[in-house]
């Protein structure tokens, strides 16, 4: 049987997109394939501070060395020192966050690359990271065997940007979580006493606090639908980001200080019952390589505004009110029409549900064990 290394760093460290992605991914994974020897290689760990394996053939392969010296090691001091050190021998090395270590010769590799929104929207990254990701994502995809990518849209900016061959990317969708379903009433007030949550309606946003999640023409758009009496309140989960404060001085500008609550992290059993309490969800990204809040509102029964770019109308299908990110008062209005088109926003959420119902983890897991193999 093959043995496979996987890089679960990502899940370990990261609360926000691509440390959900890992976990689901290789939860999945552990459900549908016994056969194969897996071996999980986490930075910056101690094998006692990672619980059980996922699985019997499933194994942890830690260091306490962190991700950034690894990344000092391998990527800045080009020290060529193979990841097999850690795993051991592998057949195949799948590195899932961007950036591909250096492994020994007889090796696979394989290496997902989620989005380039450093290219796309360059003034969304930290200057630092941006240099970063220019010098190393390029040297990875050339070394890497295959490369996956989350949309058809990311498959279309590595070859538009690096000259892949079309035949070395496959294209692997995410999948949505049995978790994630409509919450009861009794769920709905709870996570709004535990946020601090007045009663009056919110629209509800998910993401790092960052210019590409485009929150500041969110709020905007806020008080442009407080200016006609809505009464509304904007909630956004997600982490600290950079270059954030933009975004804050646009909260100062529109008066919207006693409308507009960031929560931090969001405790992931909290999501479904936030997206369900709330009046829509909105997602206005400028740039997303799959956007995979926008799924989880759908399959919690909440109706969907987002961007009619990048990667989103591939997930979104018909299910959601795609608009122009850079239009506030495209935003508003879609806002508006949910809110005030009752039978609107009864076709929205139940296009919703159906439209989760192509996107599993299940089917993600068994594509990617195919690509494996």
């Amino acid at each position: 049987m093959p043995t496979i290394a996987i890089d679960y760093t990502p899940a370990h460290e990261q609360g926000g997109g691509i440390g959900r992605y890992v976990r689901d991914l290789v939860a999945a994974l552990s459900r549908i394939d016994s056969r194969s020897q897996y071996r999980l290689f986490v930075a910056g760990a101690q094998r006692s501070n990672l619980g059980a394996p996922p699985a019997p053939n499933f194994d942890w392969r830690p260091t306490p060395i962190t991700p950034r010296w690894l990344a000092r090691i391998w990527h800045r001091a080009h020290i060529p020192v193979p990841v097999e050190i850690i795993t051991g021998d592998v057949d195949l090395y799948h590195a899932t966050d961007f950036v591909l270590p250096p492994v020994r010769r007889h090796t696979r590799t394989l290496l997902t690359v989620h989005d380039l929104s450093f290219i796309k929207v360059p003034e969304a990254a930290s200057p630092r990271l941006r240099t970063y990701l220019e010098e190393v994502i390029p040297r990875s995809v050339q070394r890497a065997d295959h490369v996956l990518a989350d949309s058809a849209a990311t498959r279309d900016d590595l070859i538009e940007f690096y000259g892949l061959p079309m035949e070395k990317i496959t294209v692997l969708l995410s999948g949505v979580d049995a978790r994630f379903k409509p919450a009861d009433q009794v769920a709905q007030d709870v996570v709004r006493t535990k946020y601090g949550l007045e009663a009056r309606p919110f629209i509800f946003s998910l993401g790092t606090v960052q210019p590409r999640k485009n929150y500041s023409r969110l709020i905007q758009a806020l008080a442009s639908l407080r200016a006609k009496n809505y009464d509304l309140q904007l909630v956004i989960a997600g982490g600290k980001g950079w270059l954030e404060d933009p975004i804050y001085q646009t909260i100062r500008d529109t008066k919207m200080e006693a409308y507009v609550h960031f929560i931090g992290f969001a405790d992931e059993r909290d999501l479904n019952a936030l997206y369900s309490a709330s009046a829509c969800f909105a997602f206005p990204s400028l740039y997303e390589g799959f956007g995979l809040p926008v799924l989880e509102a759908m399959a919690c029964g909440a109706p969907v505004v987002t961007s009619n770019i990048s990667s989103l109308p591939e997930v979104a299908g018909d299910a959601a009110s795609m608009v122009n990110p850079y239009d506030v008062d495209a935003i508003a209005y879609a806002v508006q029409q949910l809110l005030d088109d009752t039978s609107f926003r009864h076709r929205s959420v139940d296009a919703g549900l159906k439209q989760v119902q192509h996107f599993t983890w299940e089917a993600s897991a068994q594509h990617l064990q195919n690509i494996y193999q």
